[in-house]
């Protein structure tokens, strides 16, 4: 599925159900998948919840701060899904999709997160 055009307020929301359609498939595979399942739960849920926060935060730095979070959850979601493949938990080409998906929402936030920084970012940027 391609988030071109939508917000990230709504990519990252999709990402998280994804998220957590996959860990289900998990949760039903060993004690191991059952582990790596709720990391990757944690990270991939939590990377819409701080993109949330940010919309409503107090000041630009609290944005600034709640997309920085964004971020670094999307880079530890990347990083489960590498370990998955890596461990043999799950075969590469049936996660291809949310491993392309959260190195661009990581890219993304980076780019907010940057724009912020330098005070050009306006809260509900459509991104492609």
């Amino acid at each position: 599925m391609s988030g071109e055009g939508l917000k990230i307020t709504e990519r990252s929301f999709l990402f998280a159900v994804r998220i957590v359609r996959f860990c289900r498939f998990l949760e039903q595979q060993g004690s191991v998948s059952r582990t790596l399942a709720g990391q990757l739960l944690r990270s991939g849920t939590s990377i819409g919840a701080n993109v949330e926060e940010a919309q409503a935060g107090q000041s630009k730095s609290d944005f600034t701060a709640k997309m920085s979070i964004a971020r670094k959850e999307a880079r530890e979601t990347h990083y489960w899904l590498r370990v998955l493949v890596a461990s043999d938990v799950v075969q590469q080409s049936k996660i291809d999709e949310l491993l392309k998906e959260s190195d661009e929402l990581v890219r993304i936030l980076t780019s907010i997160v940057k724009s912020a920084q330098c005070g050009k970012t306006p809260p509900q940027t459509v991104v492609s």
